[in-house]
């Protein structure tokens, strides 16, 4: 259940956007630990000088390619986790759509489950929806 916020500097093409995205979630399902399908995406691109980051704070150099993924995640992963998904997306991205390791920050945010709602106004994940009723509320 991330949620992913992919922010970057605008001008990339509706596949070059589609494969970032493909790849942030073919590495949560391989090393996050997240069920299959389970999507939920934000990519936001942004103005020069909306996007403020530096260019060598540890690592870089970075370029105009820099993206920021910020996820938040209903539960706690290990170190572990954590190192094989950073290594895991960062050959993903390198791959397709090119994005250079260096162009890659990621922030993990953890939640508690009742801070997630997946519809119909209840905690969803403390509280299912009835699937007698097609998840809507009685």
């Amino acid at each position: 259940m991330p949620f992913a916020r992919i922010s970057l500097l605008q001008g990339k093409s509706p596949a070059w956007l589609r494969a970032v995205s493909d790849a942030v979630q073919q590495a949560l399902e391989q090393s996050f630990e997240v069920p299959a399908g389970d999507r939920f995406q934000v990519i936001e691109q942004l103005a020069p000088g909306s996007l403020v980051f530096d260019r060598d704070y540890l690592g870089g150099p970075r370029s105009d390619d820099f993206v920021l993924i910020a996820l938040t995640a209903g539960r706690p992963r290990s170190t572990e986790t954590k190192q094989a998904f950073f290594s895991c997306l960062a050959r993903l991205l390198e791959a397709s759509p090119g994005i250079r390791p260096a162009d890659v920050m990621v922030v993990i945010t953890t939640t508690e489950l009742d801070s997630w709602s997946f519809g119909y106004g209840r905690a969803t994940m403390i509280v299912p929806p009835d699937a007698a009723h097609g998840g809507a509320p009685q």
